[in-house]
């Protein structure tokens, strides 16, 4: 199989490697295949791919989609590196705002699989980085939503990286997690 999956502190949300055949020339790698996925128990289909590009420092999300529109993610880094976090809003969840952060870089190749239930950012740790992520539904503004990324009550430990965060006044006004509806 080309690729190894490993559990993380936080039901269903998986970190992935996939085999990189490199050389000389450079490398060669399969980034997602569905009968392997399948296998680690991802079976939903992707409907839609997005792309965003940051310099060092932006801090985007955390943004969730609620039901019936909710999402599933699959996150990838392809130049640059980012600082991902995923944070467990599943209702009922022993886990529930418990956050995990994972470097995913173009270096390393890691795949962070973020189920629905989740919100999700990340911190560029470099200028130009590229992210690429595959989505279980297409965006839906209506269903569109978000947790501020300082919330305190969620206390995740953005790395300091030696440049102010920078973000959206859309991001910097999302609500804190009491204050959202899920």
């Amino acid at each position: 199989m080309p690729f190894q999956m490993r559990t993380t502190p936080i039901d269903g949300l998986l970190v992935i490697e996939p085999k990189v055949f490199a050389d000389e020339r450079g490398f060669f790698m399969e980034s997602f295949k569905a009968s392997d996925f399948a296998a680690f128990g991802i079976t939903q289909d992707f409907v839609q791919d997005n792309h965003s590009k940051s310099r060092k420092g932006v801090i985007r999300g955390l943004h969730f989609q609620r039901a019936p529109h909710a999402q599933g993610k699959l996150v990838q880094v392809v130049h640059g590196s980012v600082w991902d976090v995923a944070v467990d809003l599943r209702k009922g969840s022993t886990t529930f705002g418990t956050w995990y952060a994972e470097v995913l870089s173009a270096d390393n190749h890691l795949l962070l699989w973020i189920p629905e239930g989740f919100a999700h950012g990340f911190l560029a740790l470099e200028d130009d980085t590229e992210l690429l992520y595959k989505c279980t539904a297409e965006y839906n503004q209506l269903c569109d939503s978000g947790v501020r990324w300082n919330d305190p009550d969620i206390g995740i430990a953005w790395p300091d990286i030696g440049v102010s965060p920078i973000f959206s006044s859309k991001d910097a006004a999302l609500p804190l997690l009491r204050e959202c509806t899920l």
